[in-house]
């Protein structure tokens, strides 16, 4: 084997070597558990889900802050809806987003605009950056709101309560238990 036959066969060999390694560091990302682990909300399941799950484990509402996750509908054209983490709120009816598998299938975007585009500015329509055409687009999405990262906040409950008396009767030494 001449010197040129075996710096090919290496080269080759030192390329596969490579490719090999990438896409054990490369990972493809599906937007709900992207945004669970970016905004620390931990719901799980398709995107078109969550509004439901976070009802009375999460405040939801429809005023953009820094951390909450918006929750888009679902439709024809998202089956399984869309999760985004809002990274900055620019205004009342612009948010900077981070998600994944927008425009990219596996992808992360970070800091992509999001116009409120609803006619009532309730943030329940929008129009989200998109890569390929580099700007907002024509196509606006219902939305069902947004996620804050804190938790709802929970009725007080009182518990379990037993009653136990000091023997067979019923007297005066109740005592109550409260867990």
């Amino acid at each position: 084997m001449n010197f040129k036959a075996f710096a090919a066969r290496f080269a080759l060999a030192a390329s596969l070597c490579l490719l090999t390694t990438a896409p054990a560091q490369a990972r493809f990302w599906q937007c709900a558990p992207y945004a669970r682990e970016i905004s620390g909300i931990a719901i799980h399941g398709n995107a078109n889900t969550w509004w439901n799950q976070a009802a009375g484990k999460y405040e939801r509402g429809n005023t953009p802050k820094e951390g909450a996750v918006l929750s888009f509908e679902a439709s024809r054209r998202m089956r399984m809806g869309h999760v985004a983490m809002v990274s900055k709120v620019l205004n009342e009816r612009e948010v900077l987003l981070t998600h994944a598998n927008w425009s990219r299938r596996g992808g992360i975007e970070r800091d992509v605009r999001a116009v409120d585009v609803s006619p009532a500015g309730d943030w329940s329509e929008v129009r989200v950056w998109f890569g390929p055409v580099g700007g907002l687009g024509t196509s606006s999405y219902s939305t069902n709101g947004f996620i804050y990262s804190g938790s709802a906040p929970q009725t007080e409950s009182l518990g379990t309560v037993q009653v136990a008396s000091g023997g067979n009767s019923f007297n005066n030494s109740f005592t109550t238990i409260v867990d």
